[in-house]
């Protein structure tokens, strides 16, 4: 980890974070920098939202058959905007597109960014904390001997297991607005001072409580769920850990891995689309599970295996996800498999 004191800016520490690197180029760090700035003007709509024409729906649906919030389109279009010419990405994933994103012609770099833009964006509309989930890998589909600029992206870029993540982390637009992220050397947070735009290290070297104070889980979808899920969360609730469901999982995750809990969203039989569970591998579970893993916790899915070793098939590919602190995580699984029987 590299020691630095509270109050140093996150484009400071970015670079002071590539200096552990000689052979680095600058590419990741670029990147991440065109991020913060995407982040800031997010932010900015975020905060006036109340006092503009971007609350609602927008009348369309995403390729998850979800209601398309206006600001969710303002900040897919900005991300979107942002990285199409930066030089850094050689394709982009959205949940918001059903197929993968060019970048314009000339500015393929070696990196690809997907992204959720607005999560827990049902919420918008009563001032629910939300936020921007991103993840980053290292292109896969180019040889060294042909300039990334002259090549696109693919999905075989896409298809990789969250375990060769470079780069993932999250903006939570809430009282205050946080980036928190990882680039495989700890968990860091940074704060927005409005002030003076700047994102400051507040939350250095962050490490998920070993105590698990909150279960965070959506019991209205408790009739749907397989029985031994329901056993479980009978179960852990016994344990005299408190309940707390947000309903936006960037809100649900930081508040987890700030005080110590675990968050679940199994499969369910509500929808029968949504079998293989609800949360997206590539740019919900996987970057997520990144954090939590740099943090001492970890992510499984509801049948024991981790979320940073699946090898995902399809670029909007879903997945149950159990995160949190590690011996709950672990037990969970546990408890699962041993009452596998216990099904409708």
């Amino acid at each position: 980890m590299i020691d630095k004191p509270l109050g140093v800016t996150v484009s400071r520490y970015i670079m002071d974070l590539q200096q552990m690197f000689p052979e680095a180029k600058g590419d990741l760090t670029g990147l991440l920098n065109e991020l913060i700035v995407a982040a800031k003007t997010i932010n900015a709509e975020v905060n006036k939202a109340g006092l503009a024409d971007i609350l609602g729906q927008s009348g369309k649906k995403n390729v998850q058959g979800e209601e398309v919030q206006n600001l969710d389109e303002l900040t897919n279009n900005t991300i979107k905007k942002r990285m199409e010419s930066c030089g850094y990405v050689c394709a982009m994933l959205s949940e918001e597109d059903e197929d993968i994103i060019p970048v314009r012609d000339g500015y393929s770099g070696k990196y690809t960014l997907a992204f959720d833009p607005l999560d827990g964006s049902s919420n918008i509309d009563v001032n629910v904390s939300i936020g921007t989930i991103f993840s980053i890998h290292k292109r896969v589909s180019s040889s060294t001997e042909t300039p990334y600029c002259n090549v696109p992206g693919s999905q075989e870029d896409f298809l990789q297991p969250g375990r060769k993540q470079v780069a993932a982390g999250y903006i939570l637009y809430g009282s205050s607005t946080m980036m928190v992220f990882t680039t495989g050397h700890g968990v860091n947070g940074f704060t927005l001072d409005p002030s003076v735009g700047e994102f400051y290290l507040s939350h250095k070297d962050i490490k998920i409580p070993k105590l698990c104070k909150y279960l965070s889980v959506n019991e209205g979808n408790h009739r749907y769920w397989n029985e031994n899920m329901k056993e479980y969360v009978d179960y852990i609730k016994d344990k005299n850990i408190s309940s707390r469901y947000i309903g936006s999982l960037v809100a649900d995750f930081h508040r987890n891995l700030i005080s110590g809990g675990i968050f679940l969203y199994p499969r369910d039989k509500k929808d029968p689309t949504k079998k293989e569970g609800k949360l997206r591998l590539l740019y919900e579970a996987a970057p997520l599970a990144f954090l939590i893993e740099q943090a001492g916790g970890v992510a499984m899915n509801d049948e024991g295996e981790n979320i940073m070793d699946l090898i995902p098939t399809k670029v909007h590919q879903r997945t149950p996800l159990i995160i949190g602190n590690k011996a709950e995580v672990l037990e969970a699984t546990e408890f699962l498999k041993e009452h596998s029987s216990l099904t409708r």
